[in-house]
């Protein structure tokens, strides 16, 4: 059997997530300690007592699931679970998979994230940008609304996430207006996301251009497995490759969808979401019914992960 690991990203964050992991695995909350120099703030405290507004915040939650991603796997090591041969992330979950493949180190990961969240939601004021979900339309379909509503500024389709399932984000007003084409067009739920930040869309290239920079000061090697790109869908190839790929992905749709289709063609026959939540877990599901899925969100899930 060969196993790839796949990491959430943004919303896939809760207030005590990981707790029983961390009662089982000393490492979990070692991993989080180890962000807390650069953070300025203790953010397991912060993880395990809110408040879960603070949480929601950009600048919080991406650090606090790069630290989430990686404790799991390192979790998933002390209990003897089998090395993946193949990773990916969900957006901000590819930095986990790229520590975890060895191209970074967790520190400089945490460095370049805390850079990446900061300029990512001082792109675009609070209010000006929205993000919306849309579910039980053709992906072609969900594009074509976002054309019609793009009168009203940026609507673009950001996240292919699974047959039926695209995130849409840019101005608020544009995507006020996309969710209510996508109803009119028969989706089965249209709905705006509780976000301020319109990731992924075109709005953010000013903040992926500007992160080029802290990636350009960062060492990363080519990663010991095959991480597979999610902007792309394809593996990195070398360290120039992934800062180039990261400093774009800020601004480029995730291809989740295809992503997977990837990890399979590569020969993965199990996936298992390395991270808080079951959201990456029910999207593989949906992707491709025949390979065997698994979850390391909690202690019992692990150890099912390992008996299987």
């Amino acid at each position: 059997m060969t196993l790839a690991m796949v990491f959430p990203g943004q919303g896939s964050q809760s207030q005590g997530m990981q707790a029983d992991l961390a009662e089982q695995f000393a490492v979990v909350q070692e991993t989080y300690a180890e962000a807390n120099d650069i953070l300025g703030y203790d953010l397991w405290q912060l993880v395990q007592q809110g408040p879960q507004e603070k949480l929601a915040e950009t600048t919080v939650t991406q650090p606090a699931m790069l630290a989430a991603g990686v404790a799991a796997y390192r979790a998933w090591q002390a209990a003897g679970g089998a090395p993946a041969a193949h990773m990916s992330g969900h957006s901000l979950g590819e930095y986990s998979a790229l520590v975890c493949a060895q191209s970074v180190s967790f520190t400089d990961a945490m460095k370049v994230v805390k850079q990446r969240s900061e300029l990512m939601q001082g792109a675009v004021p609070v209010g000006v940008g929205g993000m919306a979900a849309i579910l039980g339309l053709d992906d072609d379909v969900v594009v074509s609304v976002c054309e019609q509503a793009s009168a009203d500024g940026v609507a673009e389709a950001v996240n292919f996430n699974s047959p039926g399932q695209v995130v849409i984000a840019g101005h608020s007003k544009a995507i006020e207006h996309a969710v209510e084409l996508a109803k009119e067009r028969g989706a089965r739920r249209a709905i705006i996301l509780p976000v301020s930040v319109p990731s992924h869309s075109s709005l953010m290239r000013p903040a992926g251009e500007a992160l080029l920079e802290t990636l350009q000061a960062t060492e990363f090697k080519t990663p010991a497995v095959t991480v597979i790109g999610a902007a792309t869908g394809t593996a990195y190839v070398d360290g120039d490759d992934i800062r180039t790929r990261l400093s774009a992905q800020v601004y480029a749709p995730v291809l989740w969808t295809q992503t997977v289709r990837a990890l399979i063609e590569h020969g993965a026959d199990r996936i298992i979401e390395c991270g808080p939540g079951k959201v990456l877990a029910g999207l593989l599901r949906r992707i491709d019914k025949t390979t065997a899925v698994g979850t390391i969100d909690s202690n019992e899930s692990l150890q099912k992960a390992l008996q299987a």
